[in-house]
């Protein structure tokens, strides 16, 4: 029975495919050696959305000719065909809007160095969850369960997920892990969490993060090409990644980082939230670990995504929307709290008022918009001088400071400050006043004789610019 045959033999999508295995014991060239007729009718005459980059089928060919390079597809060629395992995967590529049933069949015998599989296929346009689950082994769906309970169970969502990475890293025998989210319409990025062996030397994400760094982030989902991930496991398939993407690559090599996994965390309508990542793994099983993290990510996508909605609502709820500080609302809770803190009575408080001058003239000769800028330059002046969450937009164009454990000293040199940056900012001008209690109980009264001293340097000033009080 020759190869066309035992294709010919499958009722469902199947072709029969060639390894070359090297010396070395990897694997060179990858090729599409025949196909029965339904697996050629799906390049030739596909359904809409599964397109090949051809649709001609060329016996022989590379499999490149049909699909972008994928490194997994690759992986279990080269298991199936060379090590002789029968794998099943049930995975969702970018490239198109459907899911593929996939397994894969050592054919013997070899020639040469040619190593032969099958590979048969089920396109399924809605995901089967049956299918899911019964492409992974049970220690993986184990594994994957008691993440999802850590996740479900947990009254601390940070905490939870840390244990989840690090019982991925274990797995994955890797010296890191990290899931970052991503916001597509501010282009940033944000560390969610991390976890590293004891023995790593890789330096914490949040040294790299910047806005070159959110940049090159953004790049990531044109290197993953299509595929549902990215595997590179040795200097030979990082080259993958140095091709598509060398700038990122560069990064990599100088942060000593040798193999990698890569997975998107998707929303149910595919909008990108984040990635998940293992660096420098020592787990040869490469199938395993993909099967893992496929169906980990898959879990971890739905709570990742329900945080960051309420992450989202929380900051909505807790900011000024024109300016990005603390709203007023925010303000009164933190005072009260303060005011009956046992914790805090020990700790002295110092409070900050800043008014601008100015804004009703530049509101009524020049409209709304110019104040509008005005207040944001305000409150970027105030970020570069105090962290944003004691920065509290108070009423219109008046902003609050609020600092514990602070002396007298402290305060004035930061107001100095204040008054020094605001030559880089046009027209921002401000009357400020200040006050220190050394119980923060007393935060009330800190904040009375704060606004007193403001206004009083505020009529300083319009003595001085009288043009200016309208």
């Amino acid at each position: 029975m020759g190869y066309q045959d035992v294709a010919n033999g499958i009722g469902a999508m199947t072709c029969i495919v060639s390894v070359e295995k090297k010396e070395d014991g990897g694997y060179g060239e990858i090729r599409i050696v025949t196909g029965n007729k339904p697996y050629i009718d799906s390049i030739e005459h596909p359904a809409p959305g599964v397109e090949m980059l051809t649709q001609k089928f060329t016996p022989n060919s590379l499999y490149t000719e049909y699909m972008t390079r994928d490194l997994n597809f690759e992986q279990y060629c080269y298991q199936a065909a060379v090590l002789g395992k029968c794998l099943h995967s049930y995975a969702h590529p970018d490239r198109m809007p459907v899911w593929f049933n996939m397994t894969f069949l050592p054919v013997s015998p070899n020639q040469g160095n040619l190593y032969y599989c099958t590979y048969t296929m089920e396109i399924n346009f809605q995901p089967d969850s049956a299918a899911l689950s019964s492409s992974v082994n049970e220690k993986i769906a184990a594994e994957v369960l008691e993440a999802c309970l850590k996740m479900r169970g947990a009254s601390d969502f940070e905490s939870a997920l840390k244990d989840v990475l690090k019982d991925i890293r274990g797995m994955c025998q890797a010296d890191y892990v990290a899931i970052l989210s991503v916001d597509a319409y501010e282009r940033s990025c944000k560390l969610m969490s991390e976890d590293a062996s004891e023995k790593s030397a890789l330096r914490s994400l949040n040294n790299y993060l910047n806005e070159d760094f959110c940049n090159l982030v953004f790049t990531w989902e044109d290197t993953i090409a299509g595929s549902n991930c990215i595997i590179a496991k040795d200097k030979n398939e990082m080259q993958v990644i140095k091709e598509r993407n060398p700038v990122w690559y560069e990064s990599l090599i100088k942060a000593d980082i040798e193999s990698i996994v890569l997975f998107p965390l998707k929303s149910r309508n595919h909008e990108l939230l984040g990635y998940m990542w293992a660096v420098n793994f020592y787990n040869d099983d490469i199938i395993s670990i993909k099967e893992t993290l496929e169906l980990t990510t898959f879990v971890l996508a739905s709570e990742v995504g329900n945080y960051l909605i309420l992450d989202r609502l929380k900051i909505l709820s807790s900011r000024d929307m024109l300016t990005g500080v603390m709203n007023r609302n925010e303000m009164n809770n933190y005072v009260e709290k303060l005011s009956k803190s046992r914790e805090d009575a020990s700790r002295s408080v110092g409070v900050i008022f800043t008014d601008l001058n100015g804004l009703k003239h530049i509101n009524d000769e020049e409209g709304h918009s110019s104040g509008d800028v005005l207040l944001k330059d305000s409150a970027k002046l105030l970020m570069e001088v105090f962290p944003l969450d004691v920065i509290y937009r108070a009423g219109g164009d008046e902003f609050t400071i609020i600092l514990l454990d602070v002396s007298e000293e402290e305060i004035v040199s930061k107001i100095n400050r204040v008054r020094e940056l605001a030559v880089n900012y046009d027209r921002v001008e401000f009357a400020i006043g200040y006050h220190v209690e050394a119980s923060a109980n007393d935060i009330h009264k800190a904040l009375k004789y704060a606004d007193i001293n403001m206004y009083e340097d505020k009529r300083k000033f319009y003595e001085m610019h009288p043009e200016k009080k309208r």
